[in-house]
């Protein structure tokens, strides 16, 4: 084995962080530099510009206060859950739930303080979306990928 589980915890730790950290700084730069302009990053494909976004992922309709009460509720239950994890050491699942978490801290930082998700990333013909959001989406799935594969 490479790393203890407390090793790879703290680099979980540290890498969350780091795409957080980089997340909070493209939106203050999309806020604050781009609001009205955007700018290329491939092509006419994926480019850099600010969307606000009111509603829950994908731009479904459920916004305000209730989606605010409702992601702390589910960050909440999930670090609760790591937390029984980390206690009853079953490591395997801690890095993407502590992924999904901080990402899912970062975009509700955004509703508590503007009202809405900064989305900074518009891939053409898909979505506009933030690193946080990568973080929540990749962590779910790896999540999934993961149970799954255990199970069988």
């Amino acid at each position: 084995m490479l790393f203890s589980n407390r090793e790879k915890m703290a680099l979980t730790f540290v890498a969350a962080i780091f795409f957080v950290c980089w997340d909070r700084f493209f939106k203050i730069l999309a806020l604050k530099a781009y609001s009205s302009r955007e700018f290329s990053l491939i092509g006419d494909i994926f480019k850099f510009s600010l969307a606000k976004n009111y509603n829950i992922a994908f731009s479904l309709p459920f916004s305000g206060l209730l989606l605010i009460i409702t992601t702390a509720i589910i960050i909440i239950g999930l670090i609760y859950y790591s937390l029984i994890l980390y206690k009853k050491e079953k490591y395997k699942y801690l890095p993407y739930l502590t992924i999904i978490i901080f990402g899912a801290i970062s975009n509700i930082a955004d509703r508590i303080k503007f009202g809405f998700v900064i989305d900074y990333l518009d891939l053409k013909y898909f979505t506009i979306f933030n690193i946080a959001d990568v973080m929540i989406v990749g962590g779910v799935l790896v999540f999934f990928l993961k149970a799954v594969k255990l199970k069988h």
